[in-house]
């Protein structure tokens, strides 16, 4: 996208070699959503999601995606809802993460003891010059909620929306992405499906041309 590949020009081999991988570099909003739109239900549950997680394939799916990213970011409420339900501050050893990850927040939140995680806030085109830099070639992802993702898609800096959609409607919570994306739209890549439950799509961004 446009914003991500405005950096100083250079003819040393090394940081154009640097530059390149960062090019190839995706930043991707992957989660799952039911079929009207909602990440999490009005209660912030996920317990409509979570009773389908023996659906076979969607473990490897997750596994293979997981694989290319160098690095996340989350926003607070996606932070909070893993510090309650997987007990973090008592059991750190249960962060999912491998990888660097940027919590976007206006408050003060505990940090995971042992785990890579960096509270930011405001813009976040800087933020994402550090992610692509630390991500050194692998992708970025973006794990929620969809108000930060349309933050990422507001200055041109998304790439791709993986989705899986659930057979459920929830009629209010968490939107997936609060964002009019009319102009131009999104470009649908691939379709699958995880037994008779998850519809797997990929969808391509192109920079907003709408304000």
């Amino acid at each position: 996208m446009g914003d991500r590949l405005r950096y100083e020009q250079t003819g040393l081999s090394r940081q154009t070699a640097s530059y390149k991988a960062i090019e190839r570099m995706k930043t991707q909003y992957y989660a799952a959503t039911s079929i009207d739109g909602y990440l999490a239900d009005a209660d912030n549950s996920l317990d409509w999601l979570l009773r389908f997680g023996d659906v076979e394939g969607v473990n490897q799916d997750y596994s293979r995606f997981v694989d290319q990213v160098g690095a996340l970011a989350m926003g607070s409420a996606t932070y909070e809802w893993l510090l309650e339900h997987e007990n973090l501050l008592e059991h750190p050893e249960n962060w999912p993460y491998e990888t660097p990850a940027w919590v976007f927040s206006t408050r003060e939140l505990p940090a995971v003891e042992g785990a890579d995680i960096r509270f930011v806030r405001g813009d976040v085109a800087p933020v994402h010059a550090d992610m692509a830099k630390a991500a050194d070639g692998k992708n970025v992802w973006l794990v929620g909620g969809g108000e930060l993702a349309g933050q990422f898609y507001d200055h041109g800096l998304l790439d791709e929306i993986l989705l899986s959609v659930a057979p459920v409607t929830l009629a209010s919570g968490a939107p997936l992405l609060p964002r009019r994306i009319t102009e131009p739209p999104l470009k649908l890549v691939t379709v699958e499906k995880r037994e008779d439950v998850f519809a797997v799509l990929t969808y391509e961004v192109h920079e907003p041309t709408e304000k």
